[in-house]
């Protein structure tokens, strides 16, 4: 398993980081730390025999800022902070091969391009942060890769407990292959002993209006289509406890009514959940849609818990219209 992790070294980061040792990973994968330092801190200007000495060997203006830039302070308080963040990261997972890096540029341009170089599995932010290098937060940079990445993305918040600590994971259900395919990535993790599970299934079913009191026929067909979708909320649950029994993981499924964002986050906090597994997008007949930019990015914004969306790692690439590979501005 090949993971970015984004650190900006604020308590946030730190915070992501603990976490990920509740996250089932493998034994022996192969992370890279990446600490970027972006360009709306700019540093003093270079003087003018910095700027000949860079001009050599520099073939545009884009090229000498960035030949300047890698001997800035910026970058290389950017560089230590990588470096020490994958040290720590090192101790925690002693057989991972670990590397870092520090870049300059734009946070989301610079973790959407590395997560697409290194051919990531996995992007781990945190939830929000803030440094003097940069900040990390839902709502601008994790929230734009949350949606844009073509791998999985966790949003990660710190755990306390000791390592090899029971985990608690919440799955979400829809019925969708998006769905599907976060039941799978749970089931193929390696979870601590005694880990806990819930698969959750949550049954948005029609509320009958004044209009059934008068009209006996509409009234029925509601109660018809809610039986119906209980039962076929049942079956799905089934079907992904069935899955996760085959690895031996202690599960659950459990079927609840009402708004899907709502259930999730509260169902989480009230269990107490370490992390919410969902699909990065689903669709179902009768179920609420998991789409990004609504129940997704809902749950991950407000959920006490790490939250993470999971793609399939045979996702193709979005284009433009010159076929090119999609990145956001830098």
């Amino acid at each position: 398993m090949k993971l970015l992790i984004a650190y900006d070294g604020s308590q946030c980061a730190d915070a992501a980081l603990d976490d990920l040792t509740h996250a089932g990973l493998p034994s022996k994968s192969e992370a890279l730390v990446l600490s970027v330092a972006e360009h709306w801190l700019p540093p003093p200007p270079p003087s003018a025999v910095e700027i000949l000495q860079f001009a050599v060997e520099a073939k545009s203006p884009l090229s000498l800022e960035r030949k300047y830039m890698a001997g800035s302070e910026a970058l290389k308080q950017a560089d230590a902070l990588a470096k020490t963040a994958a040290a720590r990261l090192q101790r925690q997972f002693p057989d991972w091969t670990i590397k870092h890096q520090a870049v300059w540029g734009s946070a989301t341009h610079e973790l959407f391009t590395g997560a697409e170089e290194f051919k990531a599995d996995l992007l781990v932010v945190g939830s929000h942060g803030r440094s003097t290098l940069g900040r990390l937060f839902l709502g601008s940079v994790s929230q734009w890769l949350l949606n844009e990445a073509h791998c999985s993305v966790r949003i990660a918040r710190g755990h306390k407990d000791a390592p090899d600590f029971p985990v608690r994971v919440t799955v979400a259900v829809d019925g969708s292959g998006s769905a599907d395919m976060a039941v799978a990535e749970v089931a193929r993790r390696h979870w601590p002993s005694k880990s806990e599970f819930r698969i959750l299934v949550i049954n948005q079913s029609l509320e009958p209006t004044a209009l059934g009191d008068f009209v006996p026929s509409l009234r029925s067909s509601i109660d018809s289509f809610t039986d119906e979708s209980n039962e076929k909320a049942k079956q799905l649950g089934a079907s992904a406890l069935q899955r996760l029994a085959k690895r031996r993981l202690r599960a659950e499924a459990i079927v609840k009514a009402g708004d899907p964002k709502y259930e999730l986050l509260h169902f989480a906090e009230e269990w107490r959940a370490d992390c919410i597994f969902m699909g990065a997008t689903g669709v179902s007949d009768r179920f609420e849609r998991f789409l990004l930019g609504s129940t997704a990015v809902a749950v991950a914004a407000r959920a006490h818990c790490s939250v993470e969306i999971v793609r399939s790692k045979a996702r193709r690439r979005k284009t433009n219209g010159n076929g090119n590979k999609q990145h956001p501005s830098n």
